[in-house]
């Protein structure tokens, strides 16, 4: 019988091969509507020509050096803790790290900031993002950019249901700085612009200070601006602060979550990642009025659930440490910083050696340069629809062996053509790296008088 059964089955499976069943599934589209438009990716595609021609990598955002040792001896240490450092811990974020979170804030924020309800980890700040897009963006709601903006920003609003409204930070006439360098502060914001943006579907504002890739860092005036209209019209404000800690030259950072009225309507994103250069981990969190947080947490539960419980753990001994040391010669937090100012500044001195003029950033780890005087032998017919600054960043990467990013990826395709001639340089990288970069800059100008 067993015989009989097994030569029916090796039969019929024979004869399935030659059976011809209907396409019925490839006659229905496959995809949801929400993710059309968004497949393209400014950091797949140049993350690619990265590893196809191996430049010099000033593109990426991201630390060519490891975190510091106290991070790694705690993430070490974290994974010697026993099996519970290796098991699930609590899904919206690993007590020990809420905690350190919420005390660590509050005194920041101006409020006693509930670790258990107000506080949300997530797989980076990039999840961050998006949990605070779905739960809290319907169909049909308009949600106002800021524009420079980190280019997830617009899809997650698409997947959500809503509609992107930009605003762009502009350079002020004359903005020259000193040196006849231009600052980052120097780009601002049009209150009147801003205001003509707000209509009865508008959901949220989103905001990046220190800006990716400006490196403006918004003065409080400016901040108040925002939080008026927020109020004024009962809008939501996403703040993307995830290099709170990388500011330069006297800059403060402000929270604008600590401005009058704006705790209730705020969400403030925060990086491990940033913070502690250690951007592998990927450690991020939501911090804002459990009102808010509680649906953001409904979406995290139902799509990663949890965040990796050793890394949650380290970077909480980070908090902690970070919280005894603030303001000390000691503390990360200053000396982060202390090394990215001496980093901008030799990048800063390279590009002018060659003749372009840098933005000077407040804040962060990039600044952008205009390179519309630059002499580039594009080829016009490659890619001729393609902005400029996409064109040339690919041309510096196969011809001169330097990665960048173009800078029209974080803006509108409204404006990306109205700044599409600068291109970004990322400057937290081993000093060997901005040298490497230096003497492909140097050689080209010399070669062709750049």
């Amino acid at each position: 019988m067993g015989l009989l059964f097994w030569n029916f089955v090796t039969a019929s499976r024979r004869a399935a091969t030659f059976i011809k069943f209907p396409n019925t599934i490839m006659s229905r589209r496959l995809h949801a509507s929400r993710i059309e438009g968004v497949d393209k990716n400014v950091w797949v595609e140049f993350s690619q020509l990265v590893n196809d021609y191996q430049p010099v990598n000033l593109g990426q955002g991201f630390p060519d050096f490891a975190p510091p040792k106290y991070m790694e001896d705690a993430f070490c240490e974290a994974l010697r803790g026993g099996p519970s450092m290796h098991q699930y811990t609590r899904a919206f974020g690993h007590p020990r790290l809420v905690k350190s979170l919420a005390k660590f804030f509050s005194g920041i924020v101006g409020r006693e900031i509930h670790p258990m309800d107000d506080v949300l980890v997530t797989v980076g700040a990039y999840q961050a993002l998006f949990c605070a897009f779905q739960a809290l963006v319907e169909e049909g709601d308009e949600v106002i950019v800021v524009e420079p903006f980190f280019d997830c920003y617009q899809p997650m609003v698409k997947m959500a249901g809503g509609k992107a409204v930009y605003v762009p930070l502009r350079p002020k006439a004359n903005g020259a700085g000193e040196g006849g360098a231009l600052s980052s502060g120097d780009w601002v914001l049009s209150t009147e612009e801003l205001a003509s943006k707000f209509t009865p579907r508008t959901k949220a504002v989103v905001i990046n200070t220190p800006n990716n890739p400006l490196g403006k860092v918004y003065k409080r005036e400016e901040l108040q601006v925002i939080a008026d209209l927020c109020i004024q019209h009962d809008v939501l404000c996403f703040s993307d602060e995830v290099y709170e800690w990388l500011t330069y030259d006297g800059t403060q950072h402000v929270k604008i979550a600590s401005l009058p009225g704006m705790w209730e309507r705020t969400i403030t994103v925060g990086s491990a990642g940033k913070t502690f250069s250690a951007t592998g981990w990927k450690v991020g969190w939501a911090i804002g009025a459990t009102d808010l947080i509680k649906h953001m947490k409904t979406v995290h539960q139902n799509s990663v659930y949890h965040c990796a419980t050793a890394a949650q753990e380290a970077v909480a001994r980070g908090f902690e440490r970070e919280l005894d040391l603030l303001g000390t010669p000691e503390s990360y937090f200053r000396q982060l910083p202390d090394e990215m100012r001496l980093k901008r500044e030799k990048l800063a001195s390279c590009l002018e050696s060659v003749g372009l003029k840098p933005i000077m950033p407040q804040g962060g780890y990039f600044m952008i340069t205009d390179v519309s005087s630059v002499k580039a032998d594009l080829d016009e017919a490659d890619g001729k629809e393609e902005a400029y600054d996409f064109r040339f960043v690919k041309w510096l990467i196969k011809e001169k062996g330097l990665a960048t990013i173009p800078v029209s990826a974080f803006y509108s395709p409204e404006h990306g053509r109205d700044f599409d001639k600068y291109i970004r340089f990322c400057f937290i990288k081993e000093d060997s790296t901005l040298d490497a970069a230096e003497a492909i800059l140097k050689n080209w100008s010399a070669s062709s008088h750049l």
